[in-house]
């Protein structure tokens, strides 16, 4: 029997330790807005950190105040009885370092300032949020963590886990993701950052001060991002042609109900979400690539990684196709770790990895009960 975790809070701590970033800047304090679900067990063994994506956040499962409205980007995969079961593992889910739903970023207050970062804010990157999740974990008596888990984004951030803290989790669960962006996934990425930074509204990032929000760039970027989390199979069984009349306008309307989907999606994301944070998340992805270190040798950068992997890509998924994962997962064999691979079929696309899949997700389930039952020395 399966159901919600319910009404859930989420928790700020603060930091007065330094942050020094991989571009050299430095954060002297800073905030994470952070959420549990679950109990720690007395030794600290149950403890599963979720990264997340682009356009999510540290609200992974659950409600606000009851309302169905606010549930959980992740809720179908996680709570009591669910695959990733909080009656037995202790949840963890972050806002990234940059976000803008409570952890210090853009948006935030710049205590030299007085005034909103903007864009005097620095470029962040996985491998700091790594270390400030970290930091996090051990405020919380967190010293390993029985698995680092994310789906896109956060699965590279969960690969990143693997190679700066390999002594601080036991399995890395990493989900339609990719060793470092294609060519093609970098230029969606800057048409996006370019239909930001080019609104009127957008002001040089310093937008706060003006009281303007560039949403036509952020509604925009979000419409192209969206279509690339979308398979063509997907948006044809969803929207085919159809019209939203009975006859075309011929004018520049939304003729289409695909049209009128993507302007709703665009709409509501632009209300929401921070553009500057939009900006430094997309470079974020650009920049992550960990065997740009050793020459683009992969293997060479796993080597000093301790986990057990389990490495999922999705059929349909044209972003971060199963070519990548397995890019992934060839590095892995050649360093002899431990690593369970599933391509799984899907014609959801990129977003496959937020559906209800059962395969995919008795999958998870028979991952983590493994994980739960070699930590409780269970036959």
């Amino acid at each position: 029997m399966t159901s919600s975790i319910g009404d859930v809070k989420p928790q700020n701590m603060m930091f007065d330790e330094p942050l020094l970033l991989k571009s050299g800047e430095t954060l002297t304090d800073y905030q994470l807005t952070y959420e549990t679900y679950g109990s720690l067990n007395e030794d600290k063994s149950n403890a599963v950190l979720v990264c997340h994506a682009l356009n999510a956040s540290h609200h992974v499962a659950g409600t606000y105040d009851g309302d169905a409205k606010t549930l959980g980007w992740w809720d179908n995969l996680i709570g009591p009885g669910k695959p990733l079961d909080t009656d037995q593992f202790f949840v963890i889910g972050v806002n990234n370092i940059g976000g803008c739903h409570g952890s210090t970023g853009p948006s935030s207050i710049n205590p030299a300032t007085n005034e909103p970062w903007g864009s005097s804010f620095p470029m962040v990157t996985v491998e700091d949020w790594v270390e400030a999740q970290a930091r996090l974990a051990t405020r919380l008596k967190i010293e390993v963590f029985a698995a680092v888990m994310g789906g896109s984004l956060g699965g590279m951030q969960a690969l990143q886990w693997t190679i700066d803290q390999p002594k601080r989790l036991k399995n890395a669960v990493v989900i339609a993701a990719a060793p470092r962006l294609s060519a093609q996934n970098i230029a969606f990425n800057e048409v996006a950052r370019q239909a930001i930074t080019l609104d009127q509204e957008f002001f040089g990032g310093d937008y706060y001060q003006q009281k303007a929000l560039p949403r036509r760039g952020l509604k925009i970027a979000r419409m192209i991002g969206h279509i690339t989390y979308l398979s063509d199979d997907s948006m044809d069984l969803k929207f085919g042609r159809a019209l939203r009349e009975d006859a075309l306008r011929f004018n520049f309307g939304t003729d289409f109900q695909i049209e009128s989907y993507l302007r709703h999606q665009g709409d509501k994301f632009a209300e929401t979400f921070d553009a500057n944070t939009y900006l430094r998340i997309t470079k974020a992805l650009d920049y992550f690539d960990p065997a740009a270190k050793n020459a683009g040798n992969l293997s060479a950068t796993l080597t000093q990684s301790e986990s057990n992997y389990l490495i999922i890509s999705f059929t349909s998924d044209w972003r971060f196709s199963p070519s990548r994962s397995r890019e992934i997962v060839e590095a892995l064999v050649a360093n002899k770790l431990d690593v369970s691979y599933a391509e799984i079929d899907s014609p959801h696309g990129h977003d496959a990895f937020l559906m209800d899949e059962p395969v995919y997700h008795n999958l998870v389930r028979a991952y983590f009960t493994r994980i739960w039952r070699d930590s409780n020395n269970v036959c």
